[in-house]
């Protein structure tokens, strides 16, 4: 038998063997790409912190299970002023009682502290930015978002451009606390770089339905229905009044015959006849 050379012994990588890899299946990813990977079909992860919105049903809907950070959400509705602080109103609690600040940005109605205070937003913690034009809004949330300055912010831009949305997206990679913009239900139909989208309109039993048109993750088809009675009502509503629509008819009323009167009231309903246009009646 014939010995090894002497250099051969002394190279400590010829007598070691070489740890073998695990070998992966035909397709198969490494694992730190796999981790990285997002499919079109599957619920994005986080890249960042999330914020628990206190409504279960829609924290299971959202990529990471709460409102996102670093990125930009926008939430439209036909009630501007009034709805977003009871779809907000479960991440604000939080945001004060962590000793940080809740700025808003132009709302349309003043806040009402007295109803703020039931969903636990105190004045010490609330700063309302009072700006009249659009420009001003959005000069005044372009500067909180590059400063980091507080907590949450909730801005109304209806009047945001599609590159002003993206501008602010970008900005707001750099922003720890949500960022919220409000904007009528009409904007649905424009393009919008904000990674999160939602659509929310009153319910009848003191609910907030909620659509989830744009995520990170596979289109949500269902409406959300999301409880939400105003701050202070909850302890004075009667059984029967925290479910409304119990109170309505739900059998249609009886076809009788037209009346005179219901017949001139026909005639009125009619679209304002436009130029070298014909006059319709509704349908009946």
């Amino acid at each position: 038998m014939q010995a090894a050379p002497a250099w051969q012994a002394d190279d400590p990588l010829a007598t070691t063997p070489s740890p073998s890899r695990p070998a992966r299946q035909p397709g198969e990813l490494p694992a730190a790409v796999a981790a990285a990977l997002w499919r079109g079909d599957q619920l994005g992860s986080p890249v960042s912190a999330v914020s628990p919105s206190g409504f279960a049903a829609l924290d299971a809907q959202l990529p990471g299970g709460g409102w996102p950070g670093h990125a930009v959400t926008e939430i439209l509705s036909a009630q501007s002023g009034t709805l977003e602080w009871r779809l907000l109103g479960p991440l604000l609690r939080q945001v004060c009682a962590a000793g940080r600040s809740v700025v808003v940005v132009g709302p349309p109605r003043q806040p009402h502290l007295p109803g703020l205070r039931f969903e636990g937003v105190t004045e010490r913690h609330l700063v309302w930015v009072q700006a009249d034009t659009a420009s001003e809004r959005l000069w005044s949330a372009e500067q909180l978002v590059k400063a980091n300055a507080c907590g949450a912010l909730i801005a109304w831009l209806p009047q945001a451009r599609p590159e002003q949305v993206r501008r602010l997206q970008v900005l707001a990679s750099s922003c720890e606390g949500p960022v919220f913009l409000c904007r009528p239900a009409t904007a649905a139909h424009e393009s919008s770089a904000a990674p999160l989208r939602l659509l929310a309109r009153v319910g009848v039993d003191w609910e907030l339905l909620v659509d989830v048109f744009k995520r990170k993750g596979p289109p949500l088809e269902t409406t959300l229905h999301l409880p939400s009675v105003p701050g202070g009502l909850q302890a004075i509503l009667t059984p029967r009044l925290h479910k409304p629509s119990t109170l309505l008819p739900r059998d249609p009323a009886p076809q009788t015959a037209p009346s005179p009167f219901s017949r001139e009231a026909g005639h009125a309903l009619v679209s304002a006849p436009a130029a070298g246009t014909r006059r319709h009646r509704l349908a009946h």
